[in-house]
């Protein structure tokens, strides 16, 4: 949605069907819902609305199921705060965005903690090996300049090597 009038468009529901959820709708079945974002298409025909619902599997299904039968509700009421000649379709999605996080925050506490079970076990640990790995020429291991000169050498019957001969 690089587009601004589509992200307006996008705004604007995402307040209005807020706003609905907490005013107007009253079925019992609609637990605590969120609207975490709407996505509208380039052409503004069709809107997805994103939802969290806090509590348990059954209150998400029977939000679920609450938002779905209040849909029409909600699509005249964003036509006519929108006063578009033609209002986009609502699909609501549930967001599963906090619980993949959640999961991903369980999974780095636990790398967390086999890393200081780890780091505790080696504590006393050393290195294999001498302390400085890297190889250093000796003292006594000096280049001696022979006086070989390099670039094409001449072949003891006077011919080049350059040719390859």
């Amino acid at each position: 949605m690089a587009i601004p009038r589509v992200r307006k468009i996008a705004d604007r529901i995402q307040v209005i069907v807020a706003e609905m959820l907490e005013r107007r709708i009253k079925d019992p079945r609609l637990g605590f819902v969120t609207i975490t974002d709407v996505r509208v298409s380039g052409d503004s025909q069709q809107a997805t609305v994103f939802y969290t619902v806090l509590g348990a599997e059954a209150e998400v299904a029977a939000s679920a199921a609450a938002l779905e039968s209040a849909r029409g509700l909600i699509r005249s009421e964003v036509a006519k705060q929108l006063s578009m000649r033609h209002a986009p379709s609502l699909s609501f999605i549930h967001d599963a965005l906090p619980e993949n996080a959640r999961h991903l925050d369980e999974l780095l506490n636990k790398a967390r903690q086999s890393d200081e079970q780890v780091a505790a076990a080696s504590a006393g640990a050393t290195y294999a090996g001498d302390a400085d790995p890297y190889k250093k020429p000796h003292e006594d291991d000096v280049m001696v300049d022979d006086g070989a000169q390099d670039g094409p050498q001449d072949s003891p019957d006077g011919e080049s090597d350059i040719g390859g001969r």
